[in-house]
């Protein structure tokens, strides 16, 4: 999964529906299909069944899709015809397995063009060797020992993001503070930009980017798309204003070369030595901004609903955290050993993310025809791997409904059954990362707080 970008661009694929009926969807005649495909069906013509894989996912319960045909056609694999390809879909760790270790062999990551009228930069090469250039340019950052240096400014913006918007409060929403909340810390992080006011001017246009994203990809005037179309060259524009005026700071001295993922970007060559040009790294930072927004936001939101649902389990991350606060002195921030006593903290979010995960899955395509469990897949087929296949199975979590945080406890689950963050070489770099926003998050929440839920929600 790449960092944050995947899992946004995998909310735009699980979000078309009607743009489906404005295209064409080419099926090969039957005399020229592989034999032996998987067992299932392609639905309707032009649609196929995406309006059931979609609609589960809208009414919170997106593992249904999965199961019913799991239980009608295979444990393993089935075919369906989904967001306007032919697809197969892959259940259980075995499956998981052979997608992860078989990347750019057999495989590789599929995005829609659509995506490239929001980053027009990847125009130039493709999607998905835009993805590469991030991965390959990305982990010195993201490495935990990187990392810790930015635990206290995490921390920092935590307090400030709670007496802003959550102190003297009877009620909040969650979700949108969530939201607020991660948004500051990757301007803060990326960008090195921390004042509440610069990080609102994005605020507005960013939520418009967000929104149009995920809508049907029709380029017309007043519609979500265009309008994000839009803002992304607002934002776009902003963020080349930035970018010259590092690096005229980063000639003077006035910034670090190590500060922010901005200097890192500007200063990093390819193998062939040529460095990005400044609208190159605007869409990268772009990219970040919005793939860091709604993934860990939703898992912060479901950390705070289990949390008010289950007394015992926050009475247990209450007294891990309150025994890290007390050890502070007054003023005193959080730092990496903080983190490493967050044991059961970060079991309660595992098992958050288990039971309701960020990302629902992700997609694939087949580069080759090649057969997997006895079934043809021909090549130019679309993969998609589900979390829910494993993390509501009993098969890798006996009694999967029940919340228990115990489960991550030791060697914790088998491998390729938990996989909120993807796996194998395409495993989420921002794992880490997520890891510290969601603790810091907690540490703050039960620190300040405690609460009840009063609408009711989803999972």
């Amino acid at each position: 999964m790449d960092l944050f970008f995947l899992s946004t661009l995998l909310l735009l694929l699980l979000s078309f529906s009607l743009s489906l009926s404005l295209g064409f969807l080419l099926f090969r005649p039957k005399s020229q299909l592989p034999g032996n495909l998987p067992p299932g069906k392609m639905g309707l013509p032009f649609i196929g069944e995406s309006l059931e894989f979609l609609s589960t996912g809208r009414k919170g319960y997106p593992e249904k899709f999965i199961y019913d045909r799991m239980a009608k056609y295979s444990s393993q694999v089935f075919k369906t015809s989904i967001l306007g390809e032919s697809a197969a879909v892959f259940c259980g760790a075995a499956c998981n397995k052979f997608l992860f270790s078989n990347e750019n062999k057999l495989v590789i990551s599929w995005w829609p063009n659509a995506v490239n009228k929001i980053f027009p930069s990847s125009l130039q090469t493709s999607s998905k060797e835009e993805a590469k250039k991030m991965r390959s340019m990305l982990p010195p950052f993201l490495k935990p020992e990187a990392l810790q240096r930015y635990i206290g400014i995490m921390d920092g913006i935590a307090q400030r993001h709670f007496e802003s918007n959550w102190d003297n409060k009877q009620e909040v929403i969650v979700f949108p503070l969530a939201k607020r909340f991660t948004f500051w810390l990757a301007c803060r992080l990326f960008m090195s930009i921390e004042d509440p006011d610069h990080v609102a001017k994005f605020a507005d246009p960013f939520n418009v980017i967000a929104s149009g994203i995920i809508s049907i990809p029709i380029d017309l005037p007043g519609t979500p798309f265009n309008r994000a179309i839009k803002a992304s060259k607002f934002i776009r524009k902003e963020l080349l204003a930035i970018i010259k005026q590092r690096k005229m700071d980063l000639a003077e001295n006035r910034a670090s070369p190590t500060q922010d993922i901005l200097s890192h970007m500007l200063l990093t060559s390819d193998g062939n030595g040529q460095y990005m040009n400044e609208l190159n790294i605007a869409d990268k930072i772009l990219g970040l901004l919005i793939g860091g927004h709604d993934t860990a936001s939703a898992a912060i939101t479901f950390v705070v609903k289990y949390l008010a649902e289950l007394p015992e389990v926050y009475n247990e991350v209450y007294k891990e955290q309150m025994e890290i606060a007390k050890s502070k002195t007054p003023g005193e921030l959080l730092n990496w050993e903080d983190i490493q006593k967050m044991r059961y903290s970060w079991n309660v979010a595992c098992e958050v993310m288990r039971l309701a995960p960020p990302s629902q899955g992700s997609f694939r395509e087949a580069i080759t025809d090649f057969v997997y469990s006895g079934f043809s897949i021909p090549k130019g087929w679309k993969l998609y791997w589900s979390t829910n296949s494993t993390h509501r199975n009993p098969e890798c979590f006996p009694e999967p409904e029940k919340f228990d945080p115990s489960r991550f406890e030791g060697n914790g689950p088998a491998p390729y059954t938990y996989v909120p963050f993807g796996g194998g070489p395409r495993m989420c770099p921002g794992k880490e990362y997520a890891r510290l926003e969601i603790l810091v998050f907690m540490h703050n929440v039960v620190k300040r707080f405690k609460w009840e839920k009063l609408l009711k929600m989803r999972r």
